[in-house]
């Protein structure tokens, strides 16, 4: 089964960078779309970045001109590269498959995300 591994998150100042990665333990070379996710408290999880196994990226107006979704089949690695970052990115990101998630168990399987903070 699949298993979904966020990371490098972190505290940065606005206008900083950050560069996600979710290493995935099985081949992510079949699956039609990938993307990013975000929460943050209180609000819906929302999908930000899309990545099709073509190629084609789509992203949430939000963070458009801003943030660069990527993938490395080799190593079946997805990334976010996040610039120019806003107080409102701050979030709990995650990565998984589009437009559904996977499932396990009968249930939606969500990787442990990596936490996101944009403040002075």
């Amino acid at each position: 089964q699949v298993q979904l591994a966020e990371s490098g998150g972190g505290l940065v100042q606005p206008g900083g960078s950050l560069r996600l990665s979710c290493a995935v333990s099985g081949s992510i070379a079949n699956i039609n779309a990938m993307g990013w996710y975000r929460q943050a408290p209180g609000r819906q999880r929302e999908l930000v970045a899309t990545i099709t196994s073509g190629g084609i990226t789509d992203y949430v107006d939000s963070v458009k001109g801003r943030f660069t979704i990527s993938r490395e089949y080799a190593k079946n690695i997805l990334y976010l590269q996040m610039n120019s970052l806003k107080p409102e990115d701050s979030a709990f990101y995650y990565c998984n498959k589009v437009p559904d998630p996977f499932r396990q168990r009968g249930e939606d399987y969500w990787g442990p995300g990596t936490q996101v903070t944009v403040a002075s």
